[in-house]
């Protein structure tokens, strides 16, 4: 709520409090040790709340009538955390696999070469996860979730699926923090305040572009400490958002490529994928090697239907879009503001 304060959308978007534990596990310790206590550490700059976050309706209740108010076909479920709601949602509602256009996941890491990032290492060891040497954390924290997801074959035909190795070929360098603090048109003609001292320069445009890239930056150090990333730390969430805006009428806004980058040329088909997910094995298991909440994927056959998973992304254009999108939040903060000030003069 916070956020949607900051961007001043509190009263516009409704917030429900979801599921607290995973389907058919106990709690899972949060992962404060790279968002912090409350999820949202590393700035001072949010404001509180200035709405509180719904318990009536049941949160999968409120999402499935809103989601049965859009026209078939044309909404699209984004999750960015564990998948517990959304298997919950379409586990109540099976119905609502038909109605939706679409379902987008940012979870997993298929590894392998899947792409080009860089997953990382600890002490020595290749990584393929972020919270385990094979488990990405939104999985792993209900791997009985995603298996119902990526079983349930109407629903997988549907769904993109954003892992880490798609996440970490987008990294949040020195050239993305200079554009998002400071915006498009200040470092292409060069104004960006390359010599001003690096307190300075953690300084943004605007209240928000600061708050923003403070959050950005905030686990920086972990990726650069634990996993041995050091260009900058990899934008995880947001990009489940643009893969839905790949779908937005006609318009490609930001491309990306699901076909084989290694195939030869003219000749490429998109992929689907059959997707498996280790279901057995505790939390505790899974810290101790377990492979619990670690993904495969299978390769179908051409013309066959099944979950989409990128391989590649037009990030200059990406960036490009997120700084579009930060710049609508400014100009919408600003009016709010204005707003305030002559409602009290």
């Amino acid at each position: 709520m916070s956020i949607l304060t900051a961007i001043g959308k509190a009263s516009e978007i409704p917030v429900y409090v979801g599921a607290s534990h995973a389907l058919h596990r106990p709690p899972m310790h949060a992962p404060t040790d790279i968002h912090g206590e409350t999820g949202l550490d590393g700035t001072d700059l949010l404001p509180p709340p200035a709405a509180a976050a719904r318990t009536s309706p049941p949160a999968i209740d409120a999402a499935y009538a809103a989601l049965k108010g859009t026209p078939p076909g044309t909404a699209w479920v984004v999750a960015t955390g564990a998948f517990t709601n959304v298997a919950a949602l379409f586990l109540k509602y099976p119905d609502l696999a038909g109605h939706v256009k679409g379902l987008s996941l940012m979870g997993g890491a298929i590894g392998g070469g899947f792409t080009p990032a860089v997953l990382g290492e600890v002490d020595g060891v290749p990584r393929v996860g972020n919270w385990t040497q094979f488990a990405e954390f939104n999985v792993l924290a209900d791997p009985e979730a995603a298996a119902t997801i990526f079983s349930n074959r109407e629903l997988a035909a549907k769904t993109t699926l954003i892992p880490l190795d798609v996440t970490h070929l987008v990294l949040t360098t020195e050239g993305v923090r200079d554009l998002l603090l400071y915006g498009r048109e200040e470092v292409e003609k060069g104004e960006t305040p390359l010599e001003r001292t690096e307190s300075d320069r953690k300084k943004g445009k605007t209240k928000l572009r600061t708050m923003l890239v403070e959050l950005l930056m905030f686990f920086a150090k972990t990726y650069k400490d634990v996993f041995g990333i050091t260009e900058g730390p990899p934008l995880h969430d947001p990009l489940a958002v643009a893969a839905v805006l790949t779908g937005v009428g006609d318009q490609h806004e930001i491309p990306f490529c699901d076909c084989d980058p290694a195939g030869e040329p003219g000749l490429a088909q998109r992929e689907r994928y059959e997707v498996s997910v280790v279901t057995e094995g505790t939390y505790e298991d899974a810290r101790a090697g377990a492979r619990t909440g670690q993904i495969t994927v299978k390769l179908l056959p051409p013309g066959e239907e099944g979950v989409r998973i990128p391989r590649s992304l037009d990030i200059p254009l990406f960036w490009k879009v997120l700084e579009e999108c930060v710049q609508r939040a400014d100009a919408a903060v600003a009016a709010a503001e204005a707003a305030a000030g002559t409602a009290s003069n």
